[in-house]
């Protein structure tokens, strides 16, 4: 699972690769609990151990898709 995040007044993405044993529902309701607290902190852990920290308050947008794996691309794709 891959996890994109937009942080306000900047242009850059944090782009995380997520563990194969991450629960996406964990993860979006994660992100539902930091985004609920005016100062919160919304925490994620990559696939390498990287941990990451953004204010919630400078979360622009937040993208959960399928791991980069599951994606088809190219000519033969559905």
């Amino acid at each position: 699972m891959d996890v994109r995040i937009g942080i306000t007044q900047t242009a850059k993405e944090l782009e995380l690769e997520m563990g194969d044993e991450t629960d996406q529902e964990q993860v979006v309701a994660e992100i539902g609990a930091a985004l609920s607290k005016s100062d919160g902190m919304l925490w994620l852990t990559d696939r390498r151990g990287r941990r990451v920290g953004v204010p919630a308050s400078k979360l622009a947008y937040v993208e959960v898709t399928a791991s980069s794996e599951a994606r088809r691309v190219g000519f033969g794709a559905p």
